[in-house]
């Protein structure tokens, strides 16, 4: 069996699990925090992919699900598209921002990569905050092009709610989890294919990789594309499950506590991210009612992992595991 075939076993394992958990969970609550755990590891996944595989340190990922969130809401309230058509559409909007910044930012390396992709994202959040002028009346309110301060609001969901009634909530669970199926094995069929391989050539020797035929830009580019396209797919199904979408997504709390689910989990491992997405939802949950705090204590957690643990919790594991199976093989071998 190869790395690949493996990798993606554990995947079709893990979502068929999350397939039959709401026949063991029924609380309402508790199904609509898996489905933000489902948003932001779709999230974390990608953007594990752009920078720790293809060695692209961008600060833009949440510029991608903004992106995918607003192309939902504006195509569902200015165009009329029902919710399905709108999310593809946005998500092919997410990765061709995601051409034009590439070809822009890859030109630069290292840290300057992460100054300008942030600097565009902000630049982007401010001019939405700062759109005032009405476009249009949606429910005689007067509603701005890209939302502004407030953004989009109350728009069509999934469609779930007339079908499923009191029930709509495992419908919005079950269409989540085929875009976190979609976005969990992509990500493992790049990462192990030959693109991921490419990828990696890049992040750790340039010249190397250029003296075997890999070309730098088109190759990080491509990663730029495909990630914001699933990162867009996630901005997409997290407006159609809210039905909002709105300058918060910029936030920098918001770009830190993604951050931190790759770091806890494992920079450029393959399950780290969904491994670090639920610790940190955890750390977020019980410290609910610290109210701003909380921020504090995703940044202690943050700062401990990279002091104690750099390689995340992912590779913390692996060597556990094979240190267990090294005295296993010892102890059998001591036996015979």
């Amino acid at each position: 069996m190869t790395t690949l075939q493996r990798h993606l076993g554990i995947g079709v394992l893990i979502i068929a699990g999350f397939a039959a958990l709401p026949m063991v969970i029924t609380e309402r609550y508790l199904l609509g925090e898996i489905i933000i755990f489902f948003i932001w590891a779709m999230v974390a996944m990608n953007w594990n992919v752009l920078m720790g595989h293809a060695g692209v340190f961008s600060l833009a990922q949440m510029l991608f699900v903004a992106c995918g969130a607003y192309g939902v809401a504006m195509g569902v309230t200015f165009g009329g598209l029902p919710v399905w058509a709108a999310i593809p559409i946005a998500a092919m909007a997410s990765a061709a921002l995601a051409l034009v910044i590439g070809m822009a930012c890859l030109r630069l390396t290292g840290a300057y990569v992460a100054l300008l992709t942030y600097a565009i994202a902000e630049m982007i959040h401010v001019l939405i905050i700062t759109d005032t002028e009405c476009f249009t009346l949606v429910r005689n309110n007067c509603q701005q092009l890209f939302g502004g301060s407030t953004g989009f609001s109350r728009f069509d969901d999934f469609g779930f709610r007339p079908l499923l009634k009191g029930n709509w909530v495992l419908g919005n669970y079950y269409a989540v989890l085929v875009a976190f199926a979609i976005t969990v094995l992509g990500v493992v069929i790049i990462i192990h294919g030959r693109l991921g391989l490419a990828f990696r050539a890049i992040r750790d020797n340039v010249g190397y990789a250029s003296s075997r035929g890999i070309d730098r830009k088109k190759y990080q580019v491509a990663a730029f594309a495909v990630t914001a396209f699933l990162t867009g797919l996630a901005g997409g199904v997290y407006a159609a499950h809210f039905r909002f979408a709105g300058p918060s997504l910029f936030e920098f709390s918001t770009l830190m506590f993604v951050l931190s689910m790759i770091v806890v989990g494992g920079l450029g491992s393959t399950w780290g991210p969904l491994i670090g997405t639920g610790l940190m939802m955890i750390v977020v949950e019980f410290s609910k009612e610290m109210g701003d705090a909380r921020n504090l204590v995703l940044g202690l957690a943050l700062i401990l992992f990279v002091v104690l643990l750099p390689k995340g919790l992912s590779h913390a594991g692996t060597m556990l595991a094979s240190r267990f199976l090294g005295r296993s093989r010892t102890s059998a071998a001591n036996r015979k």
